[in-house]
């Protein structure tokens, strides 16, 4: 089966897409470049290095703008599909979702419109023991959005590490955030996993925090040889 994978560059696409290679043929990611950066369906921080992840994949890549507007976004993510099925044949579509039912639901509305199959592969994994497998797995994975308390500046830029996972789990017991970021706590970016032919090495970047909320920004990238 022919599949295409709903990519934002985060820990959760990437290893949804991890999965979903060792069942089916992935041929192409499919990433919404949302403007609105409280996107109620995409993630937005650092989005447009989808196309620097997916070279270092070494796969195609759709990119579909949106305004992010609610409901409204889900046109544009319709017709990214719609060109992923007619360009490259997909017979389904990948997505990381874990928890969202908002996000889950209308994905597979969309697919059923379309006549995809809707592969869910992280559906209801227990979060601690996805962000270990990650770890396991060899992904390599930086925070680079917080947006809830107790999430300070010193997150940002960080790797999930196993020190990060313990601090993770003691938070979700002391404050119940959601470890994985489900809850929209945290975003992530991944520089290197074993679906990559190449590591990214991040060269430059910043900090933008206020009040329990920021993003590392990413400015420079290269490739380094595995």
């Amino acid at each position: 089966m022919r599949l295409g994978v709903l990519f934002s560059g985060g820990k959760d696409s990437c290893f949804a897409c991890y999965r979903a290679m060792k069942k089916e043929k992935v041929v192409c990611l499919i990433s919404l470049i949302s403007k609105n950066e409280e996107s109620y369906m995409f993630h937005t921080p650092n989005i447009s290095l989808t196309d620097v992840q997916a070279e270092a994949m070494d796969l195609p890549i759709i990119t579909h703008e949106t305004e992010g507007e609610k409901e409204t976004e889900l046109k544009d993510l319709r017709e990214a599909i719609m060109t992923a099925k007619r360009r490259y044949r997909i017979d389904g579509i990948v997505t990381g979702a874990i928890d969202s039912v908002y996000q889950s639901s209308r994905i597979q509305r969309i697919c059923n419109d379309l006549d995809l199959w809707c592969f869910n592969p992280l559906w209801q994994i227990d979060q601690l023991k996805l962000l270990r497998e990650l770890i396991s797995e060899g992904f390599r994975v930086i925070i680079t959005g917080v947006f809830a308390y107790p999430f300070n500046e010193k997150w940002l830029g960080r790797d999930i590490d196993k020190k990060t996972v313990k601090e993770l789990e003691d938070l979700r017991i002391k404050y119940r955030i959601s470890p994985s970021g489900e809850g929209g706590e945290i975003e992530t970016f991944v520089y290197d996993a074993p679906i990559f032919k190449r590591r990214i090495e991040i060269t430059k970047a910043k900090r933008i925090y206020s009040r329990y909320s920021g993003i590392y920004k990413i400015e420079g990238v290269r490739y380094v040889e595995k």
